[in-house]
């Protein structure tokens, strides 16, 4: 055991507090290593004290695939006329979330392109009457709002709300967001870290020009931030975006950003991406859950729906109904000799920020 990694793992685990160039150290490990293993068993350590072992489900309803964005890796993005389009009405959405909530969900994830249709009348009215229906918690996930409207949205009840960073480097940002600017992102986050709310935010891993450092950052940023949770998935290309011909990102640096995450955050909730899954559907959120993991997303969308909500190509489960997709990720937990939360899976800080 290499005596620098050694005692790197020593001050994460102890002191949750790394130098950059100690996360880029550990970044950097090489797969079935002696130190990678131990790197991934400190994470699953600081998993079991800080959050137990129980694995929290958030049912996630994608309500609509309209964008007014053009994200260049995104493959429901405002130029891409390919797309079919649609929006579920408020009626039907009330009925996913009734079912999802009988299926054990005790948190529903509205999640949708930016669509200026759904307005925050409309979104106030999905949340207040969900949750007057249904014992459950709210995620929402609606992209950049104005502070006042994100301030309606909590008054009406949302427990959570979602907002992905992608990148904290400004420049690989603007590559990503050609008409969407850096600072107002992450003006908007601390905004919300103010306020009432639970705040979720998250990157993709192996985008073209990403370097180590530049995770090592990300990762820097949520322990400044001090976020509730953090979605950190493999970049995977989407056909009919500017970024169709890159590389997809890979599990193992994937599952090492989750690691070192857990590490250095290590009571706020860390999920087993769909795309995580996507990429190795045989044993990717197994392996998480090992490394820092604690939270699953399965989709509840309607299957007439949930393959065009395509972000990218060969979504993992796109063809389960929600009683499958249930049962499947109830048997990967109990695999793994862990159990499904059953409460509402709400973030218990018990480091100071």
């Amino acid at each position: 055991m290499n005596y620098v990694i050694n005692a790197i793992l020593q001050k994460a685990e102890n002191t949750h507090r790394l130098e950059l160039e100690e996360i880029i150290q550990l970044l950097d490990l090489e797969e079935n290593t002696e130190e990678q293993k131990a790197f991934f068993s400190a994470a699953d350590r600081v998993r079991e004290k800080y959050v137990g072992n129980y694995i929290h489900l958030r049912g996630l309803i994608e309500f609509s695939n309209y964008c007014k964005r053009n994200c260049n890796y995104c493959g429901i993005r405002a130029k891409n006329t390919r797309v079919h389009r649609y929006r579920i009405s408020e009626e039907e959405i009330f009925e996913i979330a009734n079912k999802a909530a009988k299926l054990g969900y005790r948190t529903l994830v509205l999640q949708s392109g930016e669509d200026p249709y759904f307005t925050v009348k409309k979104l106030k009215n999905i949340v207040k009457t969900i949750k007057e229906k249904n014992n459950v918690a709210i995620t929402l996930c609606v992209g950049e709002l104005s502070h006042s409207d994100y301030d309606e949205l909590i008054q009406a009840g949302i427990d959570r709300y979602l907002l992905r960073i992608e990148t904290t480097n400004a420049e690989l940002f603007k590559q990503l967001h050609p008409d969407d600017d850096f600072y107002t992102r992450m003006e908007l986050l601390r905004y919300l870290k103010k306020k009432n709310v639970q705040v979720g935010t998250g990157i993709m891993i192996g985008l073209p020009g990403q370097t180590t450092e530049m995770l090592a950052q990300d990762i820097l940023f949520y322990q400044e931030l001090d976020v509730d949770m953090v979605g950190q998935g493999p970049f995977i290309a989407s056909p009919d975006t500017p970024m169709a011909e890159e590389k997809n990102g890979d599990v193992f640096t994937t599952l090492k950003v989750i690691a070192a995450t857990r590490l250095l955050c290590p009571d706020i909730h860390i999920p087993a991406t769909t795309a995580l899954a996507t990429l190795s559907i045989t044993d990717a959120r197994q392996r998480a859950f090992r490394c820092g993991a604690n939270v699953v997303m399965p989709n509840v969308t309607p299957q007439k729906y949930r393959a065009f909500y395509e972000l990218y190509p060969d979504k993992a489960c796109i063809g389960e109904d929600s009683d499958e997709c249930r049962a499947c990720i109830g048997g990967i937990i109990a695999s793994c000799g862990l159990e499904v939360g059953r409460d509402f899976g709400h973030r218990i800080k018990k480091t100071p920020a």
